[in-house]
């Protein structure tokens, strides 16, 4: 199944694709794809109704939101991938680097990111999104992990590198500027996708700077859940960044960081592609 919400800002509406073009909204079952609802059972319930009487549309010119409303954490695993901690001249960790993003800068996988105020050093970050469909807390080892599985979406982890680095404290800092996280455009479910060895990779204004594969991770998706279940809990709903590859703007010299105007293009194989054009604050 792919989840996915369609409307303006405020007004979204649940909905299940039913073809690369088309969609089926399903609020007469459930109210969103939300924590309430997850917990509730929104997709044992719309992954058993029969959706056949549902009118599909065209999603063309609608705009596509974040495909979940409201987490309650978005989690971030930093320096995860083998060649990307090599570019930032960093060992790879002992353990995985934990961080947290702030929730409300989700927004919809083609809405507009903006730069902060004078920032000359903002940053894009694909990454493979884990979204929690059960509750997690002391899974007693990686195998369980999948049961504990939504599904899979694309991430977009905007970074301010200046609040992230330079500015002593914690990277949340320079990761939670309002827009800072573009999603989606669906959920493709854990039975449906196999996030191990996928291609995901970014280009901004046509010039492709990120382009690797989920096999560089340091630490897989099984362990990445397990490892954050043992001390903090994790609700359906949740979304985890699982860490970026090489390439990003810092890690050129001179850097390539965003500027307002461009085009930033996110994508994972198997899920789809996010377009996000930049602007000034």
């Amino acid at each position: 199944m792919k989840i996915a919400r369609f409307g303006q800002v405020g007004s979204e509406r649940p909905a299940v694709m039913v073809s690369q073009t088309q969609a089926v909204y399903v609020d007469h079952l459930i109210k969103d794809w939300n924590r309430p609802e997850l917990e509730a059972g929104a997709y044992e319930k719309v992954k058993s109704a029969d959706l056949s009487a549902q009118a599909p549309f065209d999603i063309a010119g609608l705009r596509i939101a974040s495909p979940v409303a409201r987490p309650t954490k978005l989690i971030c695993i930093g320096l995860n991938y083998a060649r990307h901690a090599a570019e930032s001249g960093m060992t790879p960790p002992p353990e995985p680097v934990v961080f947290m993003k702030a929730p409300d800068c989700l927004i919809g996988p083609n809405d507009e990111i903006a730069i902060p105020p004078n920032s000359t050093a903002t940053d894009y970050e694909v990454e493979l999104a884990i979204v929690i469909g059960k509750r997690a807390l002391y899974l007693k080892n990686e195998s369980e992990a999948r049961s504990h599985i939504l599904g899979y979406s694309i991430s977009q982890d905007v970074s301010e590198r200046h609040w992230q680095i330079e500015r002593a404290g914690q990277w949340v800092k320079g990761k939670s500027f309002p827009t800072f996280n573009p999603m989606g455009p669906t959920i493709v479910t854990e039975d449906e996708f196999k996030p191990d060895d996928v291609r995901l990779y970014c280009t901004v204004d046509g010039e492709k700077r990120q382009d690797s594969r989920t096999s560089d991770l340091i630490y897989g998706i099984d362990h990445i859940v397990w490892y954050l279940s043992q001390f903090m809990e994790l609700f359906p709903g949740d979304i985890i960044n699982t860490g970026t590859p090489e390439g990003v703007g810092m890690g050129f010299k001179p850097t390539k960081y965003l500027a307002a105007g461009q085009e930033v293009i996110t994508g994972i194989e198997g899920i789809g592609e996010m377009r996000s054009k930049t602007k000034a604050s």
